[in-house]
């Protein structure tokens, strides 16, 4: 390797690894726990440890499909030049940096995207229409159904008539149905990943048969310990599932971090594996998590709504669902948008629910802001520098 590819690499591994710290510190390490310690059932700094670490998992794990999107389909006819990803890659995580340290939730997807499409579309690539039909899709139906699927469950959650003895161990069967039918790379061959219940079975009768078995086990489980502790089984099922959330995120938002790297690998001589990336993207996450998550995980905990432990579970459900989603698909998308409409929508259930219409009002701008700024400010920076080189 000569020293100018060297040096490219670095800069690029630099741009890459700050940005990977600006998620873990905002965007995946605040938001998941975020119900759980607005309801107390997790501390602050508690949940900026185990967010860390959770996200290290899923980026390992489930990372690959968004990677692979954002380097590669968002810009057709080209690929990102070094210089093209350092430059997408700084910008994104200046942005992300300024709203974490203002307090306002920025939307790292859209960040990145912006980026990226702009960068892209400078070096003369054209637009991926197809692609960004299915990205605005998903992002303008998120906060709908997942406000409305957060609404619905709270709203059930608390109507007297409705046992929670009954109610939120059928809520976990739920979940853990999901978990069952959801892709790992472990599980998979080389090169792919499968779900739980596809490994274990060879036909579509079976995998149903595990899919339910193992929503049973789960459903069976949480009302066992419900019926020692309700209020204790509640809070464990809280725990569980922004544990869950937090590996979805790392999942989802490391791709944003890592996949502007990728088109460097398709241009030289130098191969690495895309699991040791994604490991790498997740070691990013983990210290932003643990350095800076803290604040805006008060933020998004207490600023938006106070929820107690049934509003917190309605919020993190769909967050959970959508989450997944969007990993399938390999759709970047941003977890505070998620998150924050999904508190939304549960805190509605009893009323207002605490949410500042001002703050929201403040954090949409900021999210449509962020990427229409990041496309045009990634395009000028990258002509300008271009032009000058």
């Amino acid at each position: 390797m000569d020293a100018v590819t060297a040096l490219t690499f670095l800069a690029a591994g630099g741009a890459s690894l700050f940005m990977a710290w600006a998620i873990g510190a905002g965007s995946s390490g605040s938001t998941p726990f975020a119900p759980a310690v607005g309801a107390n059932a997790i501390s602050v700094m508690r949940a900026g440890f185990f967010v860390g670490i959770l996200g290290l998992l899923g980026a390992t794990l489930q990372g690959a499909n968004v990677t692979e999107a954002v380097g590669r389909e968002l810009v057709v006819g080209t690929t990102l030049s070094p210089g093209a990803a350092i430059v997408a890659l700084s910008i994104a995580a200046g942005l992300v940096a300024i709203g974490i340290f203002t307090g306002y939730p920025i939307a790292t997807a859209f960040t990145v995207t912006g980026a990226v499409v702009g960068a892209g579309l400078a070096m003369g690539g054209a637009p991926a229409w197809p692609k960004y039909t299915q990205i605005l899709t998903v992002w303008m139906l998120t906060p709908f159904v997942g406000g409305s699927v957060a609404y619905g469950t709270a709203k059930l959650l608390r109507h007297e008539s409705v046992p929670e003895l009954a109610v939120i161990p059928a809520l976990a069967g739920v979940v853990g149905a999901i978990l069952a039918n959801i892709e790992f790379v472990l599980l998979g061959p080389p090169g792919e990943a499968s779900t739980l219940a596809a490994t274990v079975a060879d036909s579509f009768p079976i995998e149903v048969a595990v899919t339910l078995l193992v929503a049973a086990v789960a459903a069976a489980a949480l009302a066992a310990d419900m019926r020692k502790d309700e209020a204790g089984g509640q809070r464990h099922f809280l725990l569980v599932l922004g544990a869950l959330v937090a590996f979805s995120a790392g999942g989802s938002q490391v791709g944003l971090a890592l996949g502007p790297l990728l088109p460097l690998f398709d241009t030289s001589s130098i191969s690495i594996p895309l699991v040791a990336l994604l490991f790498g993207g997740g070691l990013g996450l983990l210290l932003g998590s643990w350095t800076a998550a803290p604040r805006m995980i008060k933020a998004i905990s207490q600023d938006y709504s106070s929820l107690g432990p049934r509003r917190s579970i309605a919020a993190l459900i769909p967050s959970f669902i959508i989450a997944q989603v969007a990993i399938l698909l390999g759709v970047p998308i941003s977890f505070n948008e998620i998150i924050v409409s999904a508190v939304i929508g549960a805190g509605a259930s009893a009323g207002s629910g605490g949410v500042s219409g001002g703050k929201m009002g403040y954090t949409v701008l900021a999210w449509v802001g962020s990427l229409v700024s990041a496309s045009v400010l990634s395009f000028g920076l990258y002509t300008v520098v271009t032009t000058l080189a």
